[in-house]
Order: structure tokens, then sequence, then C-alpha cells
């Protein structure tokens, strides 16, 4: 690989001491992030139950974290190579846990909304700080492979661990609790952190541009926005103004980078064929999964009738398989080539969703956990990667603005994919025919038609349900299909960009 900066291989460089145990406060950063993200799909029913949030609000709640730490990730990772990576994670961290009580007893939709942008806020300071603190403490090649390997099997754990602590506590509690349970998690990463973790930054930052910094947030958040809003309701003048608007701070975002000495994000970066290939391949990857993951376990719950704690237990395939392909993922790039790994993770990943367009309201659990469980290993495999090519094709000094357009990816991809197939099936599912009497709420979501059913006459609530559930599998069905269309896009753009690829180390 041409791009690769190699580092100096000295014994200390190498082996630096202690570089395990800070791994551990790393992922436990990683932990947070992930948990939270996953328990919010088990908390919507009960979210939809108490503050009543309108269709739209609902999304809102879903995805308004995910642009928020998408218009702020470049600007934080920037600046943690600037001020210090340790120092922008550990008061990430501690802003993380005070937000989680906000969000746990906001008492309107509105103020959901609020509390979970300004939770994004506190999250793009972390993920970026921990791939870039992985950059800089192992400097050997197959040890930073094995490291990224855990900081992804990490997450997916995360993923498998807020559903079922998520589904627990809300069998026991209020949803609220959902969000206290990062409090715990932080209180170890801040205690630890201190004293296990390195400082790192770059040794000549320049200054940091408040000018790009508002460029970037309003370039994502504007066309985020205006493509959240044209799915839900077609093309009008302010999702055209925003859009446009968008488009225009991102052009004017990319420009002053190009003319500035030291610029927040070095768009050279782009240039490099497999860096480029890389992050496109996560953006894909997660715009074609993220609907599917926010509306499942609403499925199982809604449609299927599992309690929390079950629907939480039913997600578990894809987790175990994301972390059994992390932990082997470097190993296999480098014994067969990068872009068979990922090329061929992602399409296994969209003949999974394929096969989920499949799935009826009464079908058994096997089909589903077999999918999950092909979801997990492709997506385990393919991320685990990219990752890894990310990191080793920047020198350590930009690793937190690369790091931080790895995960810019991620979760503009997570936005895109809420707010085009979440519409999808939002579109599909607000057309369904009811029964006389049907309270127009209903219309809404498939939380507030179960919460209408109940004060509704036994034959009137069942005829409810039943189309109610079935336009939700429908769409689902639909959004499942786009999903896996995209995912195939994603493996043949990972072939051709990747082609040549390798990892430091490789065979």
């Amino acid at each position: 690989m041409t791009s690769t900066l190699r580092p100096d291989r000295t014994t200390e460089a190498v082996k630096r001491p202690g570089r395990w145990l800070a791994l551990s406060v790393l992922v436990l950063a990683v932990l947070l992030v992930a948990v939270d993200a996953t328990v919010l799909g088990l908390a919507t029913p009960y979210i939809s139950e108490d503050l009543h949030p309108t269709g739209t609000q609902l999304l809102w709640i879903g995805d308004v974290y995910s642009f928020v730490i998408a218009g702020l990730l470049v600007s934080m990772g920037s600046l943690g190579d600037r001020v210090g990576r340790k120092r922008i994670l550990l008061v990430g961290a501690t802003a993380f846990g005070a937000l989680s009580v906000l969000n746990a007893y906001a008492t309107t939709p509105e103020l959901l909304i609020l509390a979970r942008a300004l939770l994004g806020v506190a999250g793009a300071t972390l993920m970026p700080a921990t791939l870039a603190l992985i950059r800089n403490i192992f400097h050997d090649p197959r040890e930073r492979s094995l490291a990224v390997g855990i900081w992804g099997a990490t997450a997916s754990a995360g993923m498998a661990v807020g559903p079922i602590a998520g589904g627990f506590l809300l069998e026991h509690f209020w949803w609220g609790s959902v969000f206290l349970i990062n409090l715990p998690v932080m209180a170890v990463l801040v205690l630890v952190g201190v004293r296990t973790l390195p400082e790192s930054r770059n040794p000549h930052p320049g200054p940091w541009d408040l000018t790009s910094v508002l460029l970037s947030l309003a370039g994502m958040i504007g066309l985020v926005y205006a493509v959240k809003e044209a799915a839900a309701h077609g093309f009008s003048v302010p999702a055209l103004g925003a859009g446009l608007l968008g488009a225009a701070a991102l052009y004017g975002f990319v420009r002053r980078q190009l003319t500035m000495p030291v610029p927040l994000l070095d768009m050279r970066l782009f240039r490099r064929r497999g860096f480029s290939g890389a992050v496109l391949a996560d953006l894909l990857t997660v715009l074609g999964m993220s609907g599917l993951v926010f509306f499942l376990s609403q499925f199982l719950q809604l449609v299927q009738d599992r309690p929390p704690f079950e629907a939480g237990l039913a997600e578990l395939p894809a987790a175990v398989g994301a972390v059994a392909a992390g932990l082997v993922a470097g190993r296999a790039a480098r014994h067969f080539s990068v872009r068979a790994v990922v090329a061929g993770g992602l399409a296994a990943v969209g003949v999974a969703l394929a096969a989920l367009t499949t799935l009826g309201q009464t079908a058994g659990y096997p089909v589903l956990g077999a999918a999950l469980l092909v979801v997990g290993v492709g997506a385990g495999l393919s991320f685990t990667v990219t990752a890894d090519v990310i990191l080793s094709s920047v020198p350590k000094d930009q690793a937190g603005a690369a790091s931080a357009v790895s995960e810019t990816a991620y979760e503009l991809g997570a936005a895109l994919g809420i707010a085009l197939l979440g519409s999808i099936v939002t579109g599909v599912y607000r057309d369904f025919t009811g029964p006389a009497g049907t309270p127009a709420g209903a219309h809404e979501s498939l939380g507030a038609a179960v919460q209408d059913a109940a004060h509704l006459p036994p034959h009137q609530a069942e005829a409810l349900l039943d189309a109610a559930r079935e336009s939700f599998v429908h769409g689902l069905h639909l959004a499942s299909a786009a999903g896996a269309a995209v995912l195939l896009t994603a493996s043949a753009v990972a072939w051709f960009l990747l082609r040549g690829q390798e990892l430091d180390g490789a065979e």
C-alpha cells in the first residue's frame, strides 16, 4: 500500500507499556455510544406511550443524535488533534453522562429531541478520540489490527448489551432508565482513563478555525435535513432551501480547507483511493442497514408481541456474529485481500437483508436469527477492515481528523438510512385502511395504533391491529429490499476502489 506511512518500529514504540489496559478504557467509550444507540429502539414504544410524539417527532428522536454528531465529528476530531485526544475524550465522556440524565427525565417530545441533540455534541468527541488514540498507542501493524478488531467487537457487543440490558430495565423501570445505564460506564471510563491513557496531539496543529466548524455543522445538518424532509413529505420549498444551504456550506468548507495553511481537515486524504473507498463503503453500508435496525425492535415488540427483554435477546445473533468476525477480520484481510473481505462481507449482508423481505408477522425465529447472524458477520468483517485501512493510511498526527471522517460517514449513513428507509416504512404504514372509527393518531405510528386499540371494543381493536401490523410489515419488506440493493452496491464499490489495497504487515 503506497500511501501508508510506516512508523518507526523500535521496541519502545511497538511495545508501549500499559497499552492493553489503555485499550480497555477506550473500548468503554465505544460501549457507551453503542449501548445508547441501541437501547433507544427498544424504548420507542414506551416513549410513544408516555410523551405522545407525532410520527415525525418520533423520527427526530431517533435521528437527531446522528444529525448533530455527523455535523460535529470532523470538528471535534480536529479539536482533539489540537488540544489533546485524552483531554477531549474525558471531557466528552463526562458531558455524555450528564446529558444522559437530561434525556432520562425529558417530559416532552421537544425536550427529548433537544436532549438527544446535545448528547450528539458530547458523542462527537468520543469516537474519533478512541480510534486516534489506538493509532498512537499501537504502532505495530498487527497489534493495531487486533486492537481495532477489539474496538469494533466492543461496539458490536454494546449493540447486544444495549437491547438486553434495556429490555430488562424496561420490564422493571420507566423508559428513562435506559439512558441512566450510561452513568456507571462513564464513571469508570473517566476515573481509570485519567491514570492510564497517554496524551497525544498534533505537535504542529495550527488554529482551530471556528468558521470551518460552523460551515461543517451547517452543511451536514442542512443537507441531511433536506433529505429527511423530502423523503417524508416530498419536495418542498423548505426542504429545497435547506438542501441548497447545506450544499453551499459544504462547498465553502471544502474551498476553505484547500486554501488554509493548516486546515481543519486535510482534503488531500481523499486522493488516496483506499481511504476514499473505505469511507464510501462505510457510508453506504450503514445507510442500508440503519433503517432496518431502527424498526426491527418495533417489529419484535409490536408485531410479534415479544416483551422487551426477549426482543433484546432476539437481536443477539447480529452482535455475536460481529464480535467473532471483528476479531479475525485483520488476519483474514492479510491472508486473502482487503477487498475480498470487505466486498464479501457487504455482499453477505445484502443477501441477508434480501431474505428479510419474506418475513411475515408470524414468522418463526430461526429465519430471523440466521439472517441477523449473517448481517453481524458481514458487518463485523467490513467495518473492522475499513477502520484499519483508514487509520493506517494517514500520519498519526492526523489520526483524529481521519477517524472523524470515518465516523462521520457512519453517522451520516445512519441519519440518511433512518430518514430514507425509515420514511419508506412510515409512508407505507400511514396509508393503511383501518376499521370504521379508527382514531387519526393511529396512522402516526404503530406504537400509537397499539395504544389506541387498547381503548376500543375487542373486535374493532383486533381489526385495527391486523391492518396496522400488515401495513408496517409491508413497509419493512420494502425497506429491507432497498437496504439489500444499497449493500450490494456498496460491495461492488468496495471491490473496485479497494483494489490492490493491503494492511500494514500483510502476508
